[in-house]
């Protein structure tokens, strides 16, 4: 073997193993593929998000009740990690009938991933 081919061969070689990486083939389902996580390729299967129940305070800076969705620029919420900050949440358009932009509320929210529900909210 030539001096090229042998500094060539671990480079082949990681080549091999990112390409391993970035399978992008759908399994039948309940098969784990390698996009499905490094816990899973440890015989771990991927846990579904969980839902963190919280209260905040806040102010209404946009409604829109039809759509079911409120935007609040909220106080720190410690129990999902989050600063405060302005952002939307879903929400039951029941909830939002008396409320109006510029409100200040405390309210309750369910948290999955990055996104929330409010479940109650008053005006303070």
């Amino acid at each position: 073997m030539n001096s090229l081919s042998k500094r060539s061969l671990p480079l082949a070689a990681a080549l091999l193993a990112l390409a391993a990486c970035n399978d992008t083939r759908t399994a039948p389902e309940g098969e784990v593929t390698a996009t499905d996580g490094a816990m899973a390729s440890m015989g771990e299967t991927a846990a579904a998000p969980t839902t963190v129940k919280a209260k905040s305070t806040g102010t209404i800076t946009a409604i829109d009740a039809t759509a079911g969705t409120v935007t609040l620029d909220h106080a720190a919420i410690p129990e999902a990690e989050w600063p405060a900050m302005a952002m939307g949440f879903s929400a039951d358009p029941a909830l939002l009938g008396d409320l109006k932009v510029g409100d200040k509320v405390a309210f309750d929210v369910e948290i999955t991933g990055s996104s929330g529900k409010v479940t109650a909210i008053t005006k303070e």
